[in-house]
Parts: C-alpha cells; structure tokens; sequence
C-alpha cells in the first residue's frame, strides 16, 4: 500500500492513539494536578509541608544520636562490671 510497509502504519496509528488518550486524560483531571509545573515547583503548601517533615526528621536524627550516645555509655559500663570481675578471683 503506497510503498509503506504494514509495520510503519500499524506504528503510525498506535501513536496517533496514544496521543488522543494522552489529551483526554490530561483534560479529565482534576485543576490542582494541573496546576503543578513540571519543572519541579512546588505550592506554597507543599513547600510548608516538607519544611515541616524536615524539622521533624532533623529532631529524629537528634534523638536517635543521643539514644546511641547513652548506648555507648551503657556498653562501656557493662565492659567495665565484667572486667572488674575477671580480675578478681
């Protein structure tokens, strides 16, 4: 047909029908999905809401370095009860 094998039109309409569908998706969602940029900026709520997630992680990070402090502290207690043992007979 034409000189176009079969492969390249069966290519040509599946892509035709990917971008139709790609349209009527892109219609039927929501406002705010459309509202974001794909150049990676955020709402103002989104913004307040990582800052947010961040201060709490910072605080678990803060936590979880005392609780290995106090770890290590304990464990050099408990080495040193088990020495004092050892050595007296």
């Amino acid at each position: 047909m034409l000189g176009i094998p079969e492969w390249a039109i069966g290519v040509g309409v599946i892509l035709m029908f990917v971008s139709v569908l790609k349209v009527v998706t892109a219609r039927l969602m929501p406002p705010g999905y459309r509202a974001r940029s794909w150049r990676g900026e955020t709402l103002p709520h989104e913004t307040e809401d990582l800052q947010a997630r961040l201060a709490e992680l910072d605080q678990l990070k803060q936590r979880v370095a005392e609780l290995e402090e106090r770890v290590d502290f304990a464990e050099r207690l408990l080495a040193r009860h088990r020495e004092g043992e050892r050595l007296q007979p």
